[in-house]
């Protein structure tokens, strides 16, 4: 970037005297700054040009001229940046942030957090890592499950204050008296982000490629064929009774994008820049559903920022920074809770691991000190209780006639609590007896994992979505876990079951008959949910209608800054 090198070039000139006038030749500026002669006189014009320095030469080659600075690299950097940003250029901001973390968190400050940039209110989020591409079907990690469903819309969608979906890019359904025939009328005045009107046959063709990934034929099993019955309708035929299908719809992993161009959608925010070290998001104009009162959105990934040997780790949570330096201490917790989406722990069975050692198993982690040495003081993690609220965690009565394996095999994934879990169980079992190997495989799901084959024990993290009984059937039906887990026979009942499950109109119905699955999942040793996250969001005064969501994350369409907060 030519402003970057400008920047590195003057501070090559002013670094050795602190900004003190300097008494120096052409040829020793040129070996400072690593260019000819000729083109450090380049750079002393153009500097002089712009006023950053005064240079009077002395005539004679070998002659000492006086360097003169007007300004230093801190405020340059800053006027760069501002102007930067005020030119809406701020990939080019953040490459002139280049720095080490308490230079770049002072540097940074006035520039985060809710801002009124050029009359347009922007919310700018610091992000400890680099966001996945928001391809379709699922996503991995809850920042892009939540990026996606601003950006994109379903036919369906959760709303906060109810329990079941409503209508999105379909303002109303209908249901056939034998559950086998779904019409989603679809909304007649939709439009992409390139402001293109949505013809209902681009939403068709969208599902029809969803339904060629294999994890969403495995989700969408029961739907037989799509069809445009009608220039606002879409018919879904199934050969199985599904009522699980308008919250299928309304997934995250459901929504629909252009079919010709995966980044183009009809959300409340189109993305405007999709780069490592910049996410902007801006509002869409002529979205169906209430307007964002934020006109952008920007992640502004500044990993310097974050602890670097946390990893993906409960320790990040979503935080807006505060306008100004001096007002840190303002900076206020807007928003807490414990999720419902926990890390878990399965255990397969088999000669090696019977269930009662498995029983045993569980029963050492939740009646024993062991789950008391994971970084429980720092209110970011809460020892598991239950599944979910009402869904006890069933414990053997009697073990302690029960020996260990003399060999186990563990494999988990992120977050890194889990290499804390993982290491004082192998403490544990060893006292007992039983040597745990421990394999740690480097990703956010098991997709791939082969050695998922060596394993009797996984732990790993389950979120939660919107509707937490829906996420959990979603997440026995495709996840790869369960295949390995249980036995061919099991794994066939289960999904049986899950399909007579699915046929019950009433939500209740099929929220107690998946209680009472993962009750017998969790009773035969097979699942044990360990702790829940804390999810916290802190935000400047001056940034409204931040309300935490079942991911950690908050509406952006909801989020507002008052006309008091511009500068």
């Amino acid at each position: 970037m030519r402003q970057l090198n400008r920047l590195n070039q003057f501070q090559r000139l002013w670094q050795p005297s602190a900004g003190a006038p300097q008494q120096i030749t052409v040829a020793e500026l040129a070996e400072r700054c690593f260019c000819s002669e000729r083109h450090v006189r380049t750079l002393l014009r153009q500097a002089q040009d712009a006023g950053w320095l005064s240079w009077q030469a002395q005539s004679g080659r070998g002659k000492r001229g006086t360097l003169t600075f007007h300004v230093t690299p801190e405020n340059l950097r800053n006027e760069m940046m501002e102007r930067a940003l005020e030119l809406g250029q701020q990939q080019n901001a953040l490459e002139l942030a280049q720095l080490a973390a308490p230079e770049l968190r002072a540097l940074l400050h006035p520039f985060l957090g809710g801002q009124w940039q050029n009359n347009t209110p922007t919310l700018r989020i610091p992000y400890y890592r680099t966001l996945e591409p928001l391809h379709p079907g699922f996503l991995p990690g809850r920042a892009e499950q939540h990026l996606a469903g601003q950006v994109f819309s379903g036919l369906t969608r959760f709303a906060h204050d109810k329990d079941e979906p409503v209508g999105d890019l379909a303002h109303h359904w209908e249901v056939s008296d034998d559950g086998l025939r779904w019409h989603f009328y679809i909304r007649s005045t939709l439009y992409w982000h390139n402001g293109d009107p949505v013809d209902t046959t681009q939403l068709w063709r969208r599902l029809e490629m969803l339904l060629t990934l294999p994890a969403l034929r495995t989700l969408f099993a029961s739907v037989q064929n799509i069809a445009v019955t009608h220039a606002q309708c879409l018919t879904f035929t199934l050969v199985k009774p599904d009522y699980w299908l308008a919250y299928r719809l309304a997934s995250y992993c459901s929504v629909l994008a252009h079919p010709d161009n995966a980044a183009l959608g009809t959300g409340p925010f189109r993305l405007n820049v999709f780069e490592p070290e910049l996410v902007r998001l801006e509002s869409h104009s002529r979205y169906h559903l209430s307007h964002p009162l934020l006109q952008a959105i920007e992640y502004w990934i500044t990993p310097q920022l974050f602890a670097q040997d946390l990893g993906t780790s409960c320790r990040h949570p979503v935080q807006l920074a505060i306008g100004e330096a001096d007002d840190l201490r303002n900076l206020r917790p807007v928003s807490d809770s414990i999720s419902l989406g926990f890390c878990y722990l399965t255990l397969r069975k088999s000669p090696r691991l019977t269930t009662a050692q498995a029983q045993k198993l569980i029963a050492l982690i939740h009646q024993t000190s062991l789950m008391q040495t994971l970084p429980l003081d720092e209110n970011l993690i809460t020892p598991s209780q239950e599944l979910l609220p009402g869904w006890a965690i069933p414990l053997a009565a009697e073990t302690d006639s029960v020996i260990f394996p003399p060999a186990l095999t563990l494999i988990y994934h992120l977050p890194v609590e889990l290499h804390t879990m993982a290491e004082q169980l192998r403490q544990a079992l060893a006292l007992a007896g039983c040597e745990l190997t421990v394999i740690f495989y480097d990703a956010k799901t098991w997709d791939g994992c082969v050695e998922l084959a060596k394993a009797d024990l996984v732990m790993g993290d389950r979120l939660i979505g919107d509707t937490p009984e829906y996420t959990l059937e979603q997440w026995l039906r495709c996840d790869p876990l369960w295949p390995h887990t249980l036995s061919a026979a099991q794994y066939a009942h289960l999904q049986a079951t899950l399909d007579a499950v699915q046929t019950q109109r009433q939500a209740a119905s099929r929220h107690a008959a998946l209680q009472n699955v993962f009750h017998h999942l969790m009773e035969d040793a097979v699942l044990t949910p360990l702790f829940n996250y804390q999810y916290r969001i802190s935000a400047p005064p001056g940034v409204n209608g931040i309300r935490l969501n079942a991911r950690g994350w908050f509406d952006f369409t909801e989020a507002w800054l008052p006309a008091s907060t511009s500068t």
